[in-house]
């Protein structure tokens, strides 16, 4: 996953190298986030992940990914870059889904540890490239992409070497549109996918634009590499939410869990602004919590579709809720620099993501309220 954020990681530099406008900048992120839906809608349409071997699948992705993010060298103009986030987002739809479904096959119960496990390495992986960017400070930002296509090749000859199917394989998960308004009309499963909707509202902004909140902030004292780290540290602590979220909620249950962490999140969204201005440790210690809070609920929504959707349909109910979901990141990334802009600074942008985790929240609250949410993590609610 350490393709997904390489050029967002290096953005400042990008951005002077190429002259760049704060909107083309803005799509390269969100050339990966539509890359990504299309890539998910289509490997469920052709129903990919069931006519290969996952393993195969996303060793040929990862392999794809790392080669579509090296292109990236020969700078290729604007709309070149743009293209080749794109069909970088592809080809990560083909390695976060099935291992998604691939860690499942081994776990009956736990699972939303085991999953937890896996968003935690999407978490780990999508922030690396901001370690790679503060180790090589004063070296080409080519570096920063050729490290990124470099762990994304080792990723695939893994998959290949170590990753197989455990002994509770699902059946096929297709997408079938025709199931869209059944979906819809599941009062359950539009409250999750609610509470999804507002996960996503910020988890995307607050990772594409984190950087150039901390390198802006303080008077813009702190050195690009500092920034990069704080922004690492703060993403990366997302895989001790994951973990803790999947734990918490197998233990205590799915919607008190993430109400819980949506809650945090929301505050933390709040108040992250009134430390722009200072001190640093407390823009740190902020956005840590704000890191860990905003992904622990992650994987715990795809848990929550697969134990209340009818099993005939469980393919497109998570399709639907994915790629509704990514393709909302795309506005949100699009809009925060023009709320920046608006407003002068970057100090209050992420107030705007705040309302988000809060009717997040209050869907995963109504769903604790219905019946039917005993059939979540084994009764736990």
């Amino acid at each position: 996953m350490t393709t997904w954020f390489s050029a967002t990681a290096v953005t400042p530099e990008l951005k002077a190298a190429w002259q760049l406008s704060d909107s083309t900048v803005a799509w390269l992120t969100n050339g990966v986030q539509i890359g990504f839906v299309t890539g998910a809608l289509l490997a469920s349409l052709v129903n990919l992940p069931d006519i290969v071997r996952l393993n195969r699948l996303m060793a040929a992705a990862s392999f794809l990914a790392a080669a579509t993010n090296v292109l990236l060298l020969l700078e290729p103009g604007p709309m070149g870059a743009i293209a080749c986030r794109f069909a970088t987002g592809m080809a990560l739809a083909a390695v976060y889904p099935p291992a998604m479904k691939l860690v499942s096959t081994w776990f009956v119960r736990n699972r939303g540890l085991a999953l937890g496990a896996v968003v935690g390495a999407l978490t780990l992986g999508s922030s690396m490239p901001h370690l790679f960017r503060t180790i090589a400070e004063h070296i080409d930002w080519r570096l920063v992409i050729g490290l990124s296509s470099t762990a994304s090749l080792i990723a695939g000859v893994s998959f290949l070497l170590f990753a197989r199917e455990g002994p509770y394989p699902f059946g096929k998960a297709v997408f079938n549109p025709r199931q869209i308004g059944k979906v819809l009309r599941d009062r359950n499963l539009f409250l999750v996918n609610v509470g999804y909707f507002g996960h996503m509202w910020e988890l995307y902004a607050m990772w594409a634009w984190l950087l150039i909140f901390v390198r802006t902030a303080s008077d813009g004292i702190l050195s690009p590499n500092v920034a990069s780290l704080i922004t690492f540290v703060a993403i990366a602590a997302g895989l001790f939410g994951c973990v803790a979220g999947g734990l918490l909620s197998d233990r205590f249950g799915r919607t008190a869990t993430t109400a819980g962490l949506m809650i945090v999140s929301g505050l933390c969204a709040l108040l992250i602004g009134f430390a722009f201005s200072g001190p640093t440790w407390l823009i740190v210690l902020i956005a840590i919590v704000w890191g860990i809070a905003i992904v622990g609920d992650s994987p715990l929504f795809s848990a929550a579709v697969t134990e209340l959707a009818d099993r005939d349909f469980v393919g497109t109910a998570l399709s639907l809720q994915m790629g509704l979901g990514f393709a909302l990141t795309v506005f949100v990334i699009w809009l925060m620099p023009h709320i920046a802009a608006w407003l002068g600074s970057w100090q209050w942008c992420f107030v705007m993501l705040a309302p988000g985790p809060f009717i997040g929240a209050w869907a995963m609250m109504a769903l604790r309220r219905s019946p039917a949410a005993f059939r979540l993590a084994d009764g736990r609610r």
